[in-house]
C-alpha cells in the first residue's frame, strides 16, 4: 500500500497552527527552563532553606546554672537536670491508640492531650516541662513522631520558705524573677550552647553540620546569708506572729562591722519548690519593700542631732509636762515625767521631751541629720524593688509635721533602710555599704554620719532603754550589753491613723560595748491587746540576738542576767513612754 498517496492518511494541516503550537511548546520549555536556572542557579537560598527546614536543625544546649550558697557553702539554689517534652508540629502523626498511650503516661484526660497537641505555631512547643524520669523512660521506648525530650535544668532550693525572700526563684525557662536570682540573673545563667545537625525523615542525627558550641557554666554564688542565724531569724518570726495573732512581721539581721545581711526573714512565706501555688502577697519581700512610720525608733536621730550640733548634752534637764501643744496637735505622753534629761527621754521614750529637741532644730537641720542617715533614699542593697522611703523636703514642713517627726509619724522607712541606718551608732558614727553577697572587711569604707562621740553618747541612751527604767527591758541578752530603740506606731488605713492597729518594732545591737550585730524586727497588727515594741518586737529581738552572739562565739561583755520566761516567752511587760 502507498501510504503517502492515501487520501484518509494525509494530514492537510494549515501551517500557521503547527506553528503556533510548536512555539507555545518552546516558550514553555524556556520557561521551565529559565526559572529552574533562577531558583538552582542564582536565587539558591529558597530551595536551600526548604531543605534545610526539613533535613537541618539548630539545637539549644542549655547551660547548667551557677549555685548559690550561704557564707559557709550550705547550698539555697541547685539546678538538677530534667527531661522535659516537645512537640513539632508538621511532623506529628500519632495514632487512636499512641495518643491515648501518652495520655496515660502523662496522667491527663485524652482531650486534654488532645488540645495541647492541636496549638497552632510555627515552630516547636513544650507539652509538659518537666516530665518525671520514669515518664521520660517511657516516652523515649515508645517512638512517637514529631514527639521528642529534651535535656533543660530545674532549679531546686534546698532551704525552702526559710531563705526564700532573698534567694528568690525562677520560671520555668530558668529565667530569675525574685531576690539575687533576678538581681545576678546574667551571671548565674551563664552562656548556652549550640550544635547544627542534619538528621533524615525518621529524625535521626546524620552527622553534625558545625562545631558544636559547647554552653558555658553560670556562676556561682557565696550569700552574706548566714543560714544558721536565718533559721533562728524565720522560727522565732514565725513564733511571734502565731503568738500574737499578727498580719505579718520581718526581721533582718546585719553586720555592724561589714554591712553584710546575716539574714532577712518575713511572714507570710511561700515556698520556691511549689511553683503550682504562688501567690503575690507572701512573695513580696516586707523587709525591703514595704514601708512604715517608724515611730520612737526616729528618736536616736533627733537626739544625735541636737548634740552634734551643741544645743544639749546628754544630762541636759528639760521640762516634759503631760502635754505639748504644736499648732493644732496636742503631743501626749503615757507615763509622763515632769523633767527628764535627754537621755531619760529616749529611754522612757518621751513624746513631748522628743518634740522639744526636735523644735530646738530648724527644719532643715533636722531634715539635714535625717537625710545624711539614708533616709528618703535606696538603702543601696541591689535588691530588686527596694523603696526609698519618704522623707519630704524640709520647706514643706509645717510646724505640727517638724513635731511629729520627732517621734517618727509623716515619714516612712523600710525595716532594711531603719537598719542600716543604725549602723551609725554601732560603728561610732559610720555606715557601711549594705551587701546581700559575702564581703570581706578590708573590701570597704563606710560613709562618716555622726561624729564618734556623739554616735557613743546615743548608744549609751540606747542602752538605758533596755534596762530597769527603760521601754526594752525585754530585749536584754544574759551575759551581754544590748543597746537599742522600741517603736510604736499607729497605722494608716484610708487615710486616717487607727486606733487599734499598730506596728511594733525595735532596732538594737550587741555587744553594746563594741557592737558587731544589728537586729531590726517590726510586727504587723499584733492583736490580743499587746501591741508595744518592747512587748511584741522585743522579744523576737533577744531570742535571736542570743543565738546569733553564741552562733558566732562572740565574748560576753556584761555578767549573766537572766529575764523571767515563761514557755521561752518573756511575760512582764515594759511600763513605757508614750511613743514606745
Amino acid at each position: 500500500m502507498n501510504y503517502h498517496s492515501h487520501k484518509l492518511l494525509k494530514l492537510d494541516l494549515a501551517s500557521w497552527r503547527m506553528a503556533t503550537v510548536g512555539g507555545l511548546l518552546l516558550a514553555g520549555l524556556v520557561v521551565v527552563a529559565a526559572r529552574a536556572f533562577y531558583l538552582q542557579g542564582i536565587n539558591t537560598d529558597y530551595l536551600q532553606g526548604k531543605g534545610n527546614a526539613v533535613a537541618q536543625r539548630s539545637l539549644t544546649l542549655p547551660a547548667h546554672r551557677g549555685q548559690v550558697s550561704d557564707r559557709h557553702g550550705q547550698l539555697l539554689a541547685i539546678s538538677t537536670p530534667v527531661e522535659s517534652l516537645w512537640a513539632r508540629p508538621a511532623e506529628l502523626d500519632l495514632s487512636a491508640d499512641q495518643h491515648n498511650h501518652l495520655a496515660r503516661v502523662l496522667d491527663i484526660a485524652p482531650q486534654a492531650l488532645t488540645k495541647i497537641l492541636a496549638r497552632k505555631t510555627l515552630g516547636e512547643f513544650s507539652v509538659r516541662r518537666p516530665v518525671t524520669p520514669d515518664q521520660a523512660v517511657r516516652i523515649a521506648t515508645m517512638g512517637l513522631p514529631g514527639l521528642y525530650l529534651r535535656r533543660e535544668f530545674r532549679r531546686y532550693y534546698p532551704a525552702g520558705e526559710m531563705a526564700a525572700h532573698v534567694v528568690g526563684f525562677t520560671n520555668v525557662d530558668d529565667l530569675g524573677q525574685e531576690g539575687v536570682e533576678r538581681t545576678y540573673q546574667e551571671w548565674l545563667a551563664g552562656r548556652e550552647g549550640r550544635r547544627q545537625i542534619l538528621r533524615d525523615r525518621r529524625g535521626n542525627v546524620v552527622r553534625d553540620l558545625a562545631p558544636i558550641k559547647t554552653a558555658q557554666m553560670g556562676g556561682n554564688l557565696t550569700l552574706a546569708l548566714d543560714l544558721k542565724i536565718q533559721y533562728l531569724a524565720h522560727r522565732e518570726l514565725a513564733a511571734a506572729i502565731a503568738t500574737h495573732k499578727a498580719k505579718g512581721g520581718s526581721v533582718v539581721v546585719l553586720d555592724a562591722k561589714t554591712g553584710e545581711i546575716l539574714a532577712l526573714a518575713n511572714q507570710p512565706v511561700f515556698n520556691p519548690n511549689n511553683r503550682g501555688n504562688y501567690q503575690p502577697g507572701p512573695m513580696r519581700n516586707r523587709a525591703v519593700i514595704d514601708t512604715f512610720e517608724p515611730g520612737s525608733t526616729i528618736k536616736p536621730f533627733v537626739a544625735a542631732a541636737v548634740l552634734e550640733r551643741g544645743l544639749f548634752r546628754p544630762d541636759s534637764v528639760i521640762e516634759t509636762p503631760e502635754t505639748w501643744r504644736v499648732g493644732n496637735k496636742t503631743v501626749r505622753d503615757v507615763h509622763p515625767h515632769p523633767r527628764m534629761t535627754v537621755s531619760e527621754i529616749i529611754q522612757k521614750s518621751s513624746n513631748v521631751g522628743a518634740v522639744k529637741l526636735a523644735m530646738a532644730l530648724t527644719p532643715e537641720e533636722y531634715w539635714e541629720t535625717l537625710d545624711r542617715s539614708g533616709f528618703g533614699q535606696l538603702p543601696g542593697s541591689g535588691f530588686p524593688g527596694e523603696t526609698a522611703g519618704r522623707l519630704r523636703d524640709a520647706a514643706t514642713w509645717k510646724p505640727v509635721e517638724h513635731a511629729t517627726m520627732a517621734y517618727g509619724y509623716g515619714l516612712s522607712v523600710s525595716l532594711l533602710q531603719l537598719s542600716r541606718a543604725y549602723m551609725a551608732f554601732a560603728n561610732d558614727g559610720e555606715v557601711m555599704p549594705l551587701s546581700f553577697l559575702k564581703r570581706e572587711p578590708q573590701e570597704i569604707a563606710g560613709e562618716r554620719v555622726f561624729s564618734p562621740g556623739v554616735a557613743r553618747e546615743v548608744r549609751a541612751m540606747m542602752e538605758a532603754v533596755t534596762q530597769e527604767g527603760g521601754t526594752g527591758v525585754l530585749t536584754r541578752v544574759p551575759g551581754y550589753r544590748v543597746a537599742g530603740k522600741t517603736g510604736t506606731a499607729h497605722k494608716l488605713v484610708d487615710g486616717r491613723y487607727s486606733s487599734d492597729r499598730y506596728l511594733s518594732s525595735f532596732v538594737g545591737m550587741a555587744p553594746a560595748s563594741n557592737p558587731r550585730l544589728i537586729i531590726g524586727v517590726v510586727i504587723d497588727e499584733p492583736s490580743g491587746g499587746v501591741y508595744y515594741g518592747g512587748s511584741v518586737a522585743g522579744p523576737v529581738f533577744a531570742q535571736v540576738m542570743a543565738a546569733s552572739l553564741r552562733q558566732l562565739a562572740l565574748p560576753p561583755d556584761a555578767p549573766e542576767t537572766a529575764t523571767r520566761m515563761t514557755q521561752g516567752t518573756p511575760t512582764v511587760a515594759p511600763r513605757s513612754g508614750g511613743g514606745a
